[in-house]
């Protein structure tokens, strides 16, 4: 509501006075060319960044008045290049918010390869490999996986498919409005 920020060293406002609204199930894309604040926009919803004036609302409650740890448990984030931890395995990636909110091991195994299934990736085949033996669109997949690992009502995705070639990323795309869809979730695009 009337949201606007600016950066703490430039002053210059990046957002001002924006209004939206995002109803549940519903997919909302923001456009715009490069610096507009599409992902200032993504980072308010987050609490990674305060709005300089305004508030944003998450379930009716505002960002501020939320636990900044429990909101973002509550966020799915994919980032482009998927964001993923080259240290960690494919199943470790997906597996690390449940793991955070203190899932069992006997509850997080099935819902991880549940996850890689549902992203079109063999859990058999993929939970083992590290992201670096991955290709762009397996990489993108994984990260849409973590995002979705815990269940979280509402997923920001900031040029997750940017950085992917044009037919990988029109499959991706398809792919992502069919699962939004069917799992009714709220994304920020």
């Amino acid at each position: 509501r009337d949201v606007s920020y600016s950066a703490p060293v430039v002053g210059t406002p990046i957002i001002s006075g924006l209004n939206l609204s995002v109803w549940q199930g519903e997919t909302l894309v923001l456009l715009g060319e490069s610096g507009c604040g599409k992902t200032t926009t993504l980072k308010l919803v987050n609490r990674l960044l305060l709005p300089t004036s305004g508030s944003v609302l998450i379930e009716g409650k505002a960002t501020t008045d939320w636990d900044p740890i429990r909101l973002r448990r509550q966020t799915g984030y994919v980032i482009q290049e998927g964001g993923l931890f080259p240290h960690f395995t494919v199943a470790q990636n997906v597996a690390l918010v449940p793991r955070l909110d203190g899932w069992d091991d006997a509850r997080i195994k099935p819902r991880v390869n549940e996850l890689l299934s549902l992203v079109g990736l063999d859990g058999d085949q993929f939970a083992s490999r590290y992201p670096r033996e991955l290709s762009g669109g397996q990489r993108q997949r994984v990260g849409v996986a973590r995002a979705l690992a815990a269940e979280p009502p509402l997923l920001l995705l900031d040029e997750p498919f940017g950085a992917l070639d044009p037919l990988t990323r029109a499959s991706l795309q398809r792919e992502f409005a069919d699962l939004a869809k069917r799992l009714n979730k709220t994304a920020i695009f």
